[in-house]
């Protein structure tokens, strides 16, 4: 993980599924660890969506306010 990872987390979409064009971040936990248990899928998309489970598994998603201020959503 990197900072850019982070980053992305606020800008980046879902892009398929039931959330499809939902922020990556704004993502419901038992949708992230329904993926940890079926397996993420590879790539880009697949490292992010694990991110966000542990930043979400471990009460960490206040650490990610900054970075939303910083990328407010589109009006």
């Amino acid at each position: 993980m990197n900072a850019d990872d982070l980053e992305l987390l606020v800008t980046r979409t879902m892009p398929y599924g039931k959330y499809r064009g939902r922020l990556i971040a704004d993502l419901p936990g038992p949708y992230l660890h329904w993926f940890a248990r079926q397996g993420f899928p590879a790539g880009e998309i697949g490292r992010l969506l694990a991110l966000m489970r542990e930043i979400d598994h471990n009460g960490l998603s206040d650490l990610l306010k900054p970075l939303r201020a910083k990328h407010p959503p589109p009006r």
